[in-house]
């Protein structure tokens, strides 16, 4: 009798629920790049770290994150959070910068053209950034006590081998990146949120490596050129995301 009774006071406990990982972002959260990306104008890719991460550990994954998102539309993405979020990851701000113009011109023009256009992105990045990226970071904190992990970008580049862009233009983009990186790691900190480093596992796999993790100049579909693509969602982006979830 005492054995039913427990048993029956067991099965009113309700089961814990499976963690929900709702990823806010840009087309790197997205995963354009990794191939077999939805037709909308999102292009989320079923590659994204997010994705993986869901299916390894059996997570609920919102994938909220469109390709050209700048801070603000990653913002109102926010509202996909809900009560029963425990874990949110962002990657936010190249498209505030110019990302996409920034490509285009480093890939048709010549070095000191790109290297002025990575200048004023830059500018940006230190002048401006913060405080959208503070505004991002408060939108979210106000709708959940959740942990929230900020992934940073890869550095686009490697020099292991020839490729359309000269060393001085992958330079000055890696620098950039750099910028990005101290940026968005101050203002992720001053809101309490974990900044993910994802530079070290990217480095010897940027565009131009033997091995790339990164694409470079893709023709058909151009969206997914200067993206990681499947390995680098896989190898690079997803261990992060596991380390930081731990």
């Amino acid at each position: 009798m005492k054995m039913i009774a427990v048993a029956l006071l067991m099965s009113l406990v309700p089961a814990p629920a499976a963690p929900e990982l709702v990823a806010l972002g840009d087309s790197y959260a997205a995963g354009t790049g990794a191939g077999d990306e939805s037709s909308d104008e999102c292009r989320q890719s079923p590659h994204a770290h997010s994705r993986l991460w869901g299916r390894r550990t059996g997570a609920s994954v919102v994938l909220a994150a469109c390709s050209e998102a700048d801070t603000t539309e990653v913002a109102r993405q926010a509202e996909r959070i809900t009560p029963a979020t425990t874990l949110v990851t962002i990657t936010a701000g190249g498209n505030d910068a110019g990302f996409r113009d920034v490509m285009t011109t480093c890939t048709t023009a010549g070095d000191d053209e790109c290297v002025r256009r990575v200048a004023t992105a830059e500018q940006f990045i230190r002048d401006r950034l913060p405080g959208r990226l503070d505004a991002l970071y408060g939108a979210v904190r106000g709708r959940t006590s959740a942990d929230v992990v900020v992934l940073g970008y890869p550095r686009l580049f490697s020099f292991e081998s020839w490729c359309l862009m000269t060393d001085r233009k992958r330079k000055a983009l890696n620098q950039a990146v750099d910028a990005m990186a101290d940026v968005t790691r101050a203002r992720a900190s001053a809101a309490g949120f974990e900044f993910v480093d994802v530079r070290a596992a990217f480095d010897g796999h940027g565009a131009c490596a033997e091995v790339p993790w990164m694409n470079g100049l893709v023709l058909v579909p151009v969206y997914r050129s200067y993206h990681p693509n499947r390995t680098g969602q896989e190898s690079g982006y997803l261990p992060a995301l596991t380390a930081a979830a731990s």
